[in-house]
Parts: C-alpha cells; sequence; structure tokens
C-alpha cells in the first residue's frame, strides 16, 4: 500500500496518473485497463477540485493504491464538500452531442472503467471514493 497526498490543483493531475499508473503496472494490468485506471482517477480527481473543492487550491487529494493479487484498489480522499452520486443524472447518450449536459459524463466513465465505485462521506474523515480494477482472469 502506497500514500501520497497532493494539493488539489489541476497541475497534479499529471503526477496523480503517473503515481496510479506506476500502481497499475505493478499490480500486472493490461494496457488499457492501465488507461482506464488512469482516465476514471483523473476524472475522481477533476471533480474533487471542480465541485468538491469549488477550485484549485483549496485542499488537497489524498491518493492511496493497494495491489492485491486480483488488481488495484485506489481510495481518493478529500475535505470538500460531500457528494452524493445518486443526484447526478445519468447522462443522455441517446440525444446529439449539442443537446447533452456539460456535466456528468466523467461520473458516467468512472463507472464504465472500474470494475467497482464506492462514494462515502463522513463527518471528520470527509469524502471517499473507492475505485477497483481487477486482473482479467487470464492474466492472472
Amino acid at each position: 500500500m502506497a500514500t501520497q497526498t497532493f494539493p488539489g490543483i489541476y497541475d497534479n493531475l499529471a503526477k496523480i496518473a503517473l503515481f496510479v499508473r506506476q500502481a497499475a503496472e505493478q499490480a500486472g494490468l493490461e494496457p488499457f485497463d492501465i488507461y482506464s485506471v488512469e482516465t476514471a482517477v483523473d476524472e475522481a480527481c477533476s471533480n474533487i477540485i471542480e465541485h468538491s473543492y469549488k477550485g484549485e487550491g483549496k485542499g488537497d487529494i489524498e491518493c492511496t493504491t493497494q495491489v492485491s493479487s486480483e488488481g488495484l484498489t485506489i481510495i481518493l480522499r478529500d475535505n470538500g464538500r460531500p457528494f452524493n452520486p445518486k443526484k447526478i443524472p445519468k447522462p443522455r447518450l441517446n440525444v446529439p452531442i449539442e443537446e447533452r449536459a456539460n456535466h456528468g459524463l466523467g461520473l458516467y466513465f468512472m463507472f464504465q472503467l472500474m470494475d467497482e465505485v464506492h462514494f462515502d462521506f463522513s463527518t471528520g474523515t470527509g469524502n471517499t471514493l473507492t475505485m477497483v480494477k481487477r486482473k482479467e482472469k487470464n492474466s492472472a
């Protein structure tokens, strides 16, 4: 298990991506799965900065990676505003792009790219997002 804390600014997204990429490689994930992890984490961290903190430089993002024989678990923690993913409407993918909402696709991608996505908010510990990417059965 490894943990790093990053100031919540967009310039740190590349550093966070490198941190999770190294863990994904250590977990033995396939290249597309590594890309999926990076993309999901990037979306999550962008959402933390934009929605939880309401802007850059207002708080930190703690990123923990847990490598196991089954794959990789990523835990993101922040102390921003609580977030209820059930209140975000599902994106309307069946309409022309001009008619789609500007927001909501990041959350959709996180659920599509990862095997598990769990949100938790607890007074005192802040927001916790746990995402799991399992290795493909034939690559173990």
